[in-house]
């Protein structure tokens, strides 16, 4: 069997991923609900190819679905160039499914409050995709413009998300209001805050970093009792005003642990040293090691 033989039914295997399927399927069906029962009836925006949809569907009164395929388009294909087939496949089933559901369902709108509508309509919006982002794929095109336009423009993923939903809140201002496009920044900030969590999960990691005189106790403490893998790290300490010369050889110990888990290993470490320093730094990903699977240990 050839390499690219062997590529491809890795990559098909991924894609039919029975897992990543029913996140995909679940991600756009939040996504049709929250646009459906909350957001299309009451002209809300949403940020960015999926904002640019709502907002050109209210003026003109095209098609969503049509809308949300075209503007798709030309992201699928940005993203199967710079990122993999297995993305480019993963997105575009779920925007076929976010498209699908808005055409066929009948979905009747869920409340007319404003407010609740601005939060709710983005808690499940931003969860949708936020699946669909755990699944491989995305449901929204402005993630995967900027990757494409970062290295050309000098700007960040951030900053030209913003940039990018700028011009759609600015248009949702003039075409209905700003108290609209207010409340929508609502339902976008909602949105993203749903969408960060439901990928990086409670169980986010983080890196502490431990220095202390009793470092074979912290150690011991570490692995023994709470099976963490550790790396130490050969360190000076001192370097004090007053005292510049004076120094001392120390261990610095890293440990990676989840959010659940921080204040425990603080509070014990304290108890070992109280003059342990540690410090705290976000890890965006980890994989080997002895780490505990998402939700399982291993």
């Amino acid at each position: 069997m050839s390499k690219n033989h062997q590529s491809d039914i890795i990559h098909w295997g991924n894609v039919w991923n029975l897992k990543n399927l029913i996140q995909t399927s679940i991600g756009a069906g939040m996504a049709v609900f929250a646009m459906k029962g909350f957001m299309i009836p009451n002209q809300f925006m949403d940020g960015g190819v999926t904002g640019i949809s709502l907002l050109i569907h209210e003026i003109y009164h095209i098609n969503i679905s049509i809308l949300v395929i075209i503007f798709n388009l030309p992201f699928i294909y940005l993203g199967y160039q710079r990122i993999g087939k297995t993305f480019a496949v993963q997105t575009a089933l779920a925007v076929i499914l976010l498209a699908a559901g808005l055409m066929f369902s009948d979905i009747q709108p869920v409340t007319t409050d404003r407010l609740l509508i601005a939060i709710f309509g983005g808690i499940l919006i931003g969860t949708g995709v936020g699946l669909v982002i755990r699944s491989g794929g995305v449901i929204d095109g402005a993630e995967v413009i900027a990757v494409f336009t970062k290295r050309r423009t000098g700007f960040s993923n951030s900053e030209i998300i913003i940039l990018f939903n700028t011009f759609i809140f600015a248009g949702a201002a003039f075409h209905f209001g700003l108290e609209t496009a207010m409340y929508s920044l609502i339902t976008y900030y909602a949105a993203t805050r749903a969408t960060d969590y439901v990928v990086d999960g409670i169980e986010q990691y983080t890196s502490i970093n431990i220095i202390s005189a009793k470092h074979e106790k912290v150690k011991d403490f570490l692995v023994n009792d709470l099976k963490k893998g550790i790396t130490v790290y050969k360190g000076e300490r001192g370097y004090l005003p007053g005292s510049f010369d004076i120094r001392t050889d120390c261990e610095i110990i890293v440990t990676i642990v989840n959010r659940l888990e921080i204040n425990q290993i603080q509070d014990s470490i304290s108890e070992i040293d109280p003059k342990a320093f540690m410090y705290i730094q976000s890890v965006k990903e980890a994989a080997g090691g002895i780490l505990k699977e998402k939700g399982h240990a291993k």
